[in-house]
Formats: C-alpha cells, structure tokens, sequence
C-alpha cells in the first residue's frame, strides 16, 4: 500500500496489529503537549485544567496530573469522573443546573461556574448549605471572537452563553469570586489578546473585587507556531494591570493535540462513480464532528482528492446515506483488509463516539514510553444497552 502510516506517530506495526477499530492515545505524545502547557504555567503562573469534554481517559490521568492543576467539567457525571479519577481541582460550568444535578455538582466541585445572574441566585443557597468551600462564577460574553463556523462561535448575537455586560448592571454581586469567558476554538495567541481585550473594556469595573478570571479553552497552545510569547505575556500583562488576580486556563484539545489515531480497517470496495471503500469505522458513530462541523481529518500517508494515484471516498458502516468521511487519494490501491489511521484524534472523537445502529465504540489502547501497546478497554453489549 506504500507509506499509509507515515506521520501517524505509531510504528506500522502498531497500527496493523491493534484490534480495529480502535483509537490508540500515545503517552510520549501526551507528555510533549504537557511540557509546553507547564512552561506556560510556570512563566504565567497561570493554572492549567484539562477540559474533560475534549479530553477524559483516565488511564492517562496519573501522567496528567503530575502537570496539570484540575480539571473543568461540564457537569456532574464529568465533575464526578474528575473528582474520583484526577484527583485534584474540579472547576464545573453548564449552561443551566437542575437542582437534582446541582446537588452532584456541588459534591464533585471546587468552583461553579453559572450561565446567568437568575442561576446563581437560584441555587446559591444550597451552595452555602453544603458546608463545602465553593468559590462561584460567573459566565460572561466578552463581546468578540473570530472562532469559525458559527457552530463554534458563543458571541453571535442570540448566543445562550454568557452574562452580557448590561445585564450585571445594578445587581449586587456579592458572593462572586470570578469571570469566566469561553470564545476561541482551535486559535492562537493574537485571538486571545483581542478577545480580552474585549473583555476588560465591557467588565473592567468589576474586576477589582474578583478572586481569579477564567480565560476558558480553545487555545491551541501545543501547535506548531502557536506564539507561546505573546500568550505569556498577555497573561503576565492582564495580571500586573490587576493586582492579586489569578488566570486560569481550560485547554482540552490542546493536552491531546496530535496525541492520537483512529484505526479502521476497508471492508470492502464498491464504485459508483467513483471508487468507494467501505470501512469497519463511521462518521456518523464514531466521528461525529465530521458532519456537525463539518471537517476532513487527516489520514497517514492520504492526500487530496487526485493528489496521488489512486481516489477513493472513504464511507462509514452506518445506513445513513450521508456517512461519508471524505474523498482522499493514496499511492496504491485499497484492498479489503488495509489498515488506515485517522489522525489526531485523541481529542472530541473520542468523548464524542456513539453506538447509532448498534455500532460497536472502538476499543481504547495506550502506546506506552516503553513501546508496549495495551488495551485499556473494550466495548460490547452491555456498554451499547446501558446507553439507552
């Protein structure tokens, strides 16, 4: 087949000897992003949480926090997984809490984040009640971004996220120990400086009496030509301007950036109109992104369509008629049997799999630092039923 694994980070063996299909996390890979993130940390004095909706594989977690202050959570099942498993600070926000969830959250959590002044005065009490030390937050709409598509922009007018400035007018905030904003996906450090920018002119007046602000995620801190500089001392900046505060950063994908392959195996090969390889992995079931973004991950070895020699589009197992991954093309032509990796996806794929027609999850391995591949787990029966 030629070089099809060329850049996954995994030796050809791995690949074609893992069970498929399967994600395979790497541990070196992993450590790598990590150093970067507690350069940052140690530069900024910023403190650095893994965003659990990007990122959650326990297994990984005894290396992850060694490096990392906590984690954020999107909720009590994941502010639980993050107070049993991680074991260090659990910082949660959801856009709204019942009060049955409230109770898990206030269990699990260090600091609350809330969506609006009406949460937060709802469920404060019970908060206060708890006997816990809580810190509470508040979400707030920093007006700017220029995270694309808007599936992934929070700051479009009729957005649900986030306090607006004029919505804080006149309300006693007594009780609030911090700002928390979320408005970048997958950008860099001139994109985080504009939007605090931002920031600081619309809430710049209550500043003073906060503990700590919340820079939230989407800072591609360990990509290549990320400008590590500029984020340091934008954050070394905004906390000399206001003295005593503390920054806090909530990178997901940036932990497992090109940490990570999703193994699939060609089932078949079929044309209609085109040469179509069908294989034992999906868009629909275990790539959601692909079609909600919509976006075309990489393949080791792949090009464009007409790129190289031979083109196949690469369909999923589903009945869905639309569960296409992409149109790629590769130096040799595919076979039933042929491995081929998915790359970088260690992060959203995996928290973000289901089992839409009974599809078996991929099973979850860890290539560790001694070149040893282990299985860490497998999905069957019982993991599909429990999900309905």
């Amino acid at each position: 087949m030629g070089d099809e694994y060329r850049n996954s980070g995994f030796p050809r063996r791995v690949v074609e000897g893992v069970e498929s299909p399967c994600f395979i996390v790497s541990e070196p890979a992993l450590r790598r992003n990590l150093d970067i993130l507690a350069a940052v940390k140690r530069r900024t004095g910023a403190k650095v949480l893994l965003a659990l909706k990007a990122f959650a594989m326990p297994s990984t977690f005894p290396l992850l926090r060694r490096y990392l202050d906590g984690v954020c959570a999107s909720g009590p099942l994941e502010a639980r997984l993050g107070r049993e498993e991680f074991g260090r600070e659990v910082h949660t926000f959801s856009p709204a809490y019942s009060d049955a969830d409230m109770r898990q959250v206030i269990r699990y959590s260090d600091r609350i984040i809330f969506n609006s002044i009406a949460q937060w005065k709802r469920h404060r009490r019970a908060i206060s009640r708890s006997g816990r030390a809580i810190e509470v937050g508040l979400r707030v709409n920093p007006g700017r971004t220029t995270a694309r598509p808007p599936l992934y922009n929070p700051t479009l007018p009729g957005s649900r996220l986030g306090v607006q400035a004029r919505d804080l007018a006149g309300e006693d905030l007594e009780g609030i120990d911090g700002l928390h904003f979320h408005a970048l996906c997958e950008q860099g450090a001139e994109e985080l400086a504009a939007v605090l920018a931002s920031f600081e002119r619309r809430y710049d007046r209550y500043l003073g009496r906060m503990e700590w602000v919340n820079l939230g995620g989407g800072h591609h801190i360990t990509r290549k030509g990320y400008d590590v500089e500029l984020l340091a001392s934008t954050i070394n900046a905004f906390r000399e301007g206001h003295s005593g505060i503390e920054v806090v950063l909530e990178p997901g994908e940036a932990v497992a950036l090109n940490a990570g392959v999703l193994v699939a195996t060609v089932l078949d090969v079929v044309h209609n109109g085109l040469d179509i390889a069908i294989l034992d992995t999906s868009a629909e079931a275990h790539m959601p992104d692909v079609l909600a973004a919509p976006y075309r991950p990489a393949v080791a070895g792949a090009g464009k369509p007409g790129e190289k020699r031979y083109t196949y589009r690469l369909g999923g197992l589903t009945c869905l008629a639309g569960d296409v991954i992409g149109d790629y093309s590769f130096d040799a032509r595919l076979r039933p049997g042929d491995r081929l990796a998915f790359l970088d996806m260690a992060h959203y794929s995996m928290v973000k799999t289901t089992t839409f027609n009974g599809l078996r999850l991929p099973s979850i391995a860890l290539y560790a630092n001694d070149r040893s591949v282990r299985i860490v787990r497998r999905f069957g029966y019982e993991a599909y039923a429990e999900r309905l």
